[in-house]
Parts: C-alpha cells; structure tokens; sequence
C-alpha cells in the first residue's frame, strides 16, 4: 500500500499526518483552524487520498505556522507515500467551476518543486482565516512535496469560493498524477531514468 506517517515537530507546531494514496477520500483533520481543516476535507474528498492530520500549533500567535507546517508535512508524507513514482502517471490536471469562480490546475509531481500561483482575493480574511495563507500552503506543499505546480484563478469574487476551488482543483490534478497508469506499470514516467 502507498501510504505514510510523518510526524514534525518545531518550536512552534506539533503536526501528524497520514496519507493513504490508494484511499476513497476519507478524512480526519484537525488543526485548531476551521476553515483550513474544511479546505483539508476538500482536498482528501477530492483526491481520493485518506488524510489524517493531527496539528498543534502556536495559533495565539497566528495560524501561519500551523498552515505553513502542516502544508511541509504533507508534502513529505506524499514523497514517502509515492515512492520510485513507478507506474504512475505523473501529471495532472483540472479546471473546477464553483459557482462565480472558476480555478484551474496543472501539475507536475516532477520532483522539481516550483509554485507559479496566479491566484487573488477581494478580500484579506475569510472569517478569521487570511486569505495569504492559501498561497503559503501550496508554497510548502509544493516544495517538500516536489511538485511542480501552477494554480490559475480564471475569474471569481467571493473569497471562500476561490480558495475552496483552488483547494479541490489541486485535489483532482493530484487524483489525476498519483493514479496508476495500467500502460506503464512498473515504468517510470520519465526519460532521465530518476524522478
């Protein structure tokens, strides 16, 4: 089974978290921050990844560190899950409409991290949550994931709709590129012989 634990501990969070790549989109998170734990469902649903996600973090600060830390560990834990990325098909990619917004994704789990975000709100918060943070998740998904990743907000006004968009966007681009390629089983996707 692809699946992994990584546990991260700093000064400043204590952060647990467990994906199965091979799952049906179960979930059970829990960082202290609703609507991040929220847009974490969306992203299990939607990969069909099961996440788990224990968070303890320094939230009478801020909830940057709680979102950024989290975002590292799963980005780890998706490394260790995937493996040699064997068979897989490496790629992917989705436009999502939610009602006034539409986001789309493409990504490479190329092991070359690199965010291109083009992504805006109308407004800083969304309830107590900042709006940054969004961008600073895939930020750190994206580089301790070694995901090559470009997140493209087409249009949209309401702030919640365009980062729950962005969150299941990315979820069905990484559907896409975790899944077996039945083509290419025990292949790796690449011509440099290393991904």
């Amino acid at each position: 089974m692809r699946t992994a634990t990584i546990r991260r501990q700093t000064a400043e969070t204590a952060i647990e978290v467990t994906v199965n790549l091979d799952g049906t989109g179960v979930y059970d998170n829990a960082t202290g921050i609703g609507f991040f734990d929220h847009m974490l469902d969306q992203l299990s649903r939607h990969s069909l990844i099961d996440l788990t996600i224990r968070a303890r973090g320094d939230l009478h600060i801020d909830d940057h560190h709680t979102v950024e830390d989290t975002g590292i560990a799963l980005g780890q834990a998706l490394v260790q899950a995937l493996g040699d990325k064997k068979g897989i098909r490496r790629y992917g990619h989705f436009a999502l409409a939610m009602d006034d917004t539409q986001v789309a994704c493409a990504l490479d789990l190329s092991a070359r991290p690199y965010l291109l975000w083009n992504v805006d709100f109308p407004t800083q918060k969304i309830g107590t949550f900042d709006t940054e943070l969004v961008r600073e998740f895939f930020q750190a998904l994206s580089t301790n994931g070694g995901i090559t990743l470009h997140v493209d907000k087409v249009h949209g006004i309401n702030s919640h709709h365009i980062a729950e968009a962005a969150f299941k966007s990315v979820a069905r681009a990484l559907r896409m590129a975790v899944e077996a390629d039945p083509r290419m089983a025990g292949v790796l996707p690449s011509t440099k012989g290393a991904l």
